[in-house]
Parts: structure tokens; C-alpha cells; sequence
């Protein structure tokens, strides 16, 4: 069973909810909402990771992937996994940097900072990772909270390559330690940056209105001290957008910790015998590399 602070209004598109409510499950079969406190008696006390997830997900497919996910991460005895329901299906269609966009995404993470920093104060520590545009809802509650953030990771993230500097420059010097992994085979990101699907490929690097995403190509230079390297995932390894929080069902291998990522050229990981990747490689990098650096 797998706990989820719920910020929807509504299973499919609709707004952003008044009050996060708290809920478990494995899936939206047995999703049902649980009282404030036992999720309380679940993460006081204890080193907390809450994950969100990235745009154009509902709240079945939420459920899914970040129960999914969240079994496959390795992580220390005196943790625990919190999922992370937001409407990022709200507004998004097939682009991400659209002037809309960010609304719901630093609302939602207005309204998390304010429930954790009422509820969650005697957690061990806090620590928050994200997939794509979920990014966004990480930056803007780390931006709002007043409790201490230890761990940051940022996976595919659908935002400024900047923004570490830039944006939320405040935010990111709040985390202790804070990840990213990014992949320059991401076509949606490819795609959607810079200035939206309309103008990919007309606007050159180097020109002033020039931006990458995160998850596309890293962090801008100079990146703050607390980022760390390395964060970009092998050419050869093609790993897409939807990669690293799919759904592969059994066997999904196990990665020995601690997994980083490795040089460009490097062989995928979870081989076989014949040298093929076992089904669910993406997944199990993924959830290994989060797991290495929430350690």
C-alpha cells in the first residue's frame, strides 16, 4: 500500500483542490481516503520522500506509476514513500511550455507547502522527487515551505533549463543535495522547448530566447554548488520522457546500489544472458538512481 497526498478535484481534468487530502492504495481499485493521523503515524519520525508526477496523468494512471515506482525504490529502513496526486491533466495537451501551464503546477505546490508545513513537523526529514512538469510543483513548494528540505530529485524535468538559477533560484539553494537526471534522446522535450512545439527548431542555441528544458539537457552553467553530477543519461541508452516512471510488470530486475549515472557509451543496465535489457531496465534505473541519491 502505497500513501498519497491528493491535491485533484476531480479523477479526470478539473482544478486544483482547496485541501490536500490523504489517501492510500496500489491502485484506483482500492484507493480510498485514510484519516490525517494514521498517515501522520506512518512518516513521523522518519526520513519522508514524496514524489510527484508529471502532466497529462490522471488520477488512476498517478496511482499506478508512483505505487509502481515506488516499490521498486531501495530505500533505508527509517523511510518512507509518499505519492504525490496533482490535475496536471488540467490544462496540458500535447506541448509543456505554454504560458498556462505553470499556474496549476506553483498552485499546487503553494498548497502542499502550506499542509506539510501544519502537519508533517515531525518527520525525521523531508525530501521531494518529480517527474517532468511535476518539477514545477517540486520548485514552487520548496520555494513556499518553511521546513527544511534535505534531498531533491528531479527526473525528465519540463521546465527552463535556468531555472536552478534563475526562476527558482531561492528554492534550489534550500535543498541540501539536489539531483537531476535528464536524457538528450528526450523527444518530447526535444520537441516542446523552446517556446513551445510552434517554434522548435527555428530558435538557435545561443539565441536570447533560446531555452532547453532541465530534463533535456541539464542545468545550465554555472549550476549551484548543491547540484550533483553527473545527471545525463547515455545517448545510447535512448531513454524516453515516458521512461522513467512506466509500467513494465514482472520480472523488473533489481540494480545493485549505488547506481549514478554513467559515462556516454556505457551499456544499458539489467542484461540477460544473451546481453538483451531485461524488460523494465527504465524503471528499475530510474527508482535505483533516486534511491542512490536520497541516501
Amino acid at each position: 500500500m502505497t500513501y498519497f497526498l491528493d491535491l485533484r478535484l476531480a479523477p479526470v481534468g478539473g482544478g486544483l483542490a482547496t485541501s490536500v487530502a490523504t489517501c492510500a492504495g496500489t491502485s484506483i481499485a482500492d484507493y480510498t481516503g485514510v484519516r490525517l493521523d494514521e498517515l501522520l503515524a506512518a512518516v513521523n519520525g522518519r526520513d519522508v520522500l514524496i514524489a510527484a508526477h508529471g502532466f497529462n496523468v490522471d488520477r488512476a494512471d498517478g496511482i499506478a506509476c508512483l505505487s509502481n515506482w515506488g516499490s521498486l525504490l531501495r530505500l533505508p529502513p527509517n523511510a518512507a514513500f509518499v505519492g504525490l496526486l496533482w490535475p496536471g491533466d488540467s490544462i496540458w495537451a500535447h506541448g509543456l511550455d505554454y504560458p498556462e501551464e505553470p499556474e496549476i503546477a506553483n498552485q499546487a505546490g503553494e498548497l502542499l507547502a502550506g499542509f506539510l508545513d501544519t502537519h508533517v513537523a515531525g518527520v525525521a526529514s523531508l525530501s521531494f522527487a518529480s517527474h517532468s512538469l511535476g518539477a514545477r510543483v517540486l520548485l514552487q513548494t520548496v520555494n513556499c515551505l518553511h521546513l527544511p528540505v534535505r534531498r531533491a530529485t528531479v527526473m525528465a524535468g519540463a521546465i527552463d533549463d535556468d531555472c536552478l538559477i534563475m526562476e527558482f533560484q531561492g528554492a534550489a539553494a534550500k535543498v541540501a543535495e539536489f539531483s537531476v537526471l535528464s536524457s538528450g534522446e528526450d523527444e518530447v522535450l526535444s520537441l516542446a522547448f523552446p517556446l513551445g512545439n510552434l517554434f522548435a527548431g527555428i530558435i538557435a542555441a545561443g539565441h536570447p530566447w533560446w531555452r532547453a528544458a532541465l530534463g533535456h539537457c541539464g542545468p545550465v552553467n554555472p549550476r549551484p554548488a548543491n547540484v550533483l553530477a553527473p545527471f545525463e543519461i547515455p545517448d545510447n541508452w535512448s531513454f524516453q520522457h515516458g521512461n522513467y516512471l512506466q509500467i513494465d510488470h514482472q520480472p523488473v530486475p533489481v540494480l545493485p546500489l549505488p547506481t549514478d549515472v554513467p559515462p556516454n557509451g556505457s551499456p544499458k543496465p539489467a542484461l540477460d544472458g544473451a546481453g538483451n535489457p531485461l524488460k523494465g531496465w527504465q524503471e528499475a534505473f530510474s527508482s535505483a538512481f533516486a534511491s542512490t541519491r536520497f541516501r
